[in-house]
Order: structure tokens, then C-alpha cells, then sequence
């Protein structure tokens, strides 16, 4: 996968009616591929970066399932993440210095038409597989109903139609915590906050996960510990991580950019925005997600091109449902990559094992 940098010097209008003068988009495409090549384009979570091949390398490389060589992989940084697109620790023209709290709030419709100034750059007419997990599953679930005619196939993995109260919650409590954090609420510079988001993420870890593979692998050594315990050091440990790659005010702009969610905003509602995506879709939800229960997978394909009309048979020509098992809750759909790699497989065999 190589990187670029698309620079566009025009002014971008965002749903609020707010505006960024200009824009830099950092994404990764196939280096190599056949010009006649299948366009799988991967929408990225909360906090990855423009190469799948880093963060999902199980799936995404030479040799792998999403290989490069055979197709045309495209990935773009998130607006308002860190890895390279316009964010918050950007320059803001206007002023000569970084937005940080000054950067707008941005929605997932914004994402989507920011993804596709990248599309038409590129000139991609359609593309083949649109997949996206979680934040990402929203991208590609919103990517599908703003242009349904360029969307042929797509794989929402983990994700919904509209964020829950239950996921909302999870959020404002991150949110508190980053403003909790002195340095971040006096914007004292671009590396303000990173002891907040450490914090922050610990609360976010907790619903990636499920209790049975928290006990499974964070269970003490020493049986007879009273204060030192694995767990305690895991979630210190994963903060940290985050801490050393990540800028808090970017982190603030992603919780935001979630709660934003809502296919049917101004639609007519939920089942009707989903009725409008003409894709082949795949839902695949996780038995242990407690943050995105399987359930909400589930009603996407059930609703998904059927124009308003539930259809009984949930394995309709537009949305199929599969669920598949894993211990680490959310988080499954990075790690059980076997069982996704199957579901895809056998749901798009045209894309993937076309002439063999």
C-alpha cells in the first residue's frame, strides 16, 4: 500500500454550516494492481489510521484475503483524526495556528462527502466493496444511502444504523474526562490532554470488550494478590499506548463524530434511509458485542433496499445477517478475521473467487 496526500484548496462546507478553508485528505491505495482491478474500499474506526495493513493485517496485504496486488484497496484518514487528514492539531489558516477545540464538530455525512472529494480525485466511477467496522461500519452505512448508485456490494461489520444511548453514554463519559484534564481544557498546546485520553480510553476499552474475555485473560498469576492486579496494569497499559500515538483534541472530534450518527435524520427515519441503499449488504454482528449488540446488525439487514418493508426472510437479495462467536466483544471484529474472511467469501464470490 502506498501513502498520498490530497490536498484540496477549496473551502469545505460541513453539515453545520461551518466551513474549513481547506483540506488535506491522507489515505493509502494498492501500489501495484491491475488497471481492470475490483475497487474494495475499507472505512477505518475511531482511532486507526489510513493503512488497513497496519491494524488489520489478518485480513489486508500480499498474499492476504484483501490482497493489494489484486485489487485496488483504498483507505482515507478520518477528517479530524491525526494520521495525516485535516484535524484539530492542523494549522488553521485563518489564524496561523492549530484548531483544537477550535476545529468543528464534524458528523458522518460530513465523512462521507469528505471521502468523496477523494473518489472523484481518484476517478473511481463504483466501487466494489465498500467495508467498515464500527465508526467505520457508519461511513459505509452512510456512504450507501447518500450515493447508492456508487456502492455495489458492502460489509457493515459491528455497527449500527443510529447511535444508542447506551454507546452515547459511554461517550459523554470521555468527553467529561478529556475536560477534566486541565492542559486540554486550557489548550495549552497540541500534546494537551493526553493524560485525560489515557483515561478516557480506559472507559471506551471496558465496552470493546466482554467480561468473559476480560476473565479469561487478565486473571492474576498470584492467587494471593490483594492490590496488584493484572487488569489494573492492562488498562494503565492500553491508555498509555494510546497516549504516545494519539492527540487528545482529535479524540475529542472522533466521540463526537459518533454521537453523531443517524441514518434517518431528515430521511423519514431509520428503516426508510435503509431502504434506499441498492448494495448487496452484509451484516455481521458478534454473539458478545455489548457495545454494538448483534441485534442492531441484525435490523440493518433486515431493512436494508426493502423500501420501507420488513421482509420475513432476513437473507433477502439485498441484506444477509451472519453472526459469528468470540470471546473479546467488540473488538472480534479485528481479531476473529477466520470467520469475517468466510462470511465475505461465500457472500461475494464474485469479487473474490471470480476464475478460479
Amino acid at each position: 500500500m502506498e501513502k498520498r496526500v490530497l490536498k484540496y484548496n477549496k473551502s469545505f462546507k460541513l453539515e453545520s454550516g461551518e466551513s474549513l478553508p481547506e483540506l488535506e485528505i491522507c489515505y493509502h491505495i494498492s501500489k501495484d494492481f491491475p488497471k481492470e482491478s475490483k475497487v474494495i474500499w475499507i472505512t477505518h474506526a475511531l482511532t486507526a489510521n489510513s493503512d488497513p495493513s497496519e491494524w488489520w493485517n489478518t485480513l489486508v496485504g500480499k498474499g492476504k484475503f484483501f490482497d493489494p496486488r489484486k485489487y485496488t484497496i483504498v483507505c482515507a484518514n478520518l477528517l479530524g483524526s491525526c494520521y495525516g487528514s485535516t484535524g484539530p492539531a492542523s494549522v488553521n489558516p485563518k489564524t496561523g495556528k492549530p484548531y483544537l477545540l477550535g476545529f468543528p464538530k464534524v458528523t458522518v455525512r460530513d465523512e462521507v462527502n469528505f471521502l468523496e472529494l477523494l473518489r472523484n480525485h481518484l476517478g473511481i466511477k463504483n466501487i466494489d466493496l465498500i467495508i467498515g467496522g464500527s465508526v467505520g461500519g457508519y461511513q459505509a452505512i452512510e456512504w450507501s444511502i447518500m450515493y447508492p448508485d456508487v456502492i455495489k456490494n458492502a460489509v457493515f461489520i459491528a455497527t449500527g444504523a443510529r447511535v444508542t444511548p447506551w454507546e452515547t453514554a459511554f461517550n459523554e463519559s470521555q468527553r467529561m474526562i478529556l475536560y477534566a484534564d486541565e492542559s486540554f481544557a486550557n489548550e495549552e498546546s497540541i500534546k494537551g490532554g493526553l493524560k485525560g485520553m489515557g483515561a478516557a480510553r480506559t472507559v471506551a476499552l471496558i465496552s470493546y470488550r466482554s467480561c468473559k474475555g476480560y476473565n479469561s485473560t487478565q486473571q492474576d498469576t498470584d492467587s494471593n494478590s490483594v492490590w496488584e492486579h493484572r487488569a489494573s496494569s492492562y488498562q494503565r497499559h492500553q491508555g498509555e499506548k494510546l497516549e504516545k500515538r494519539f492527540n487528545a483534541y482529535s479524540y475529542l472530534e472522533m466521540v463526537n463524530l459518533f454521537d453523531s450518527h443517524n441514518v434517518g435524520r431528515g430521511r423519514g427515519g431509520v428503516e426508510k434511509a435503509l431502504a434506499k441503499i441498492k448494495a448487496k449488504v452484509l451484516c455481521i454482528g458478534i454473539d458478545s458485542d455489548i457495545l454494538f449488540p448483534w441485534s442492531e446488525q441484525k435490523f440493518i439487514a433486515e431493512h436494508t433496499g426493502c423500501r420501507g418493508k420488513k421482509i420475513k426472510n432476513i437473507n433477502n437479495r439485498h441484506g444477509k445477517f451472519i453472526k459469528i462467536k468470540s470471546d473479546f466483544g467488540h473488538d472480534g471484529f479485528l481479531l476473529e478475521y477466520k470467520q469475517i474472511q468466510e462470511a465475505i467469501g461465500k457472500t461475494f464470490k464474485n469479487i473474490f473467487y471470480a476464475g478460479t
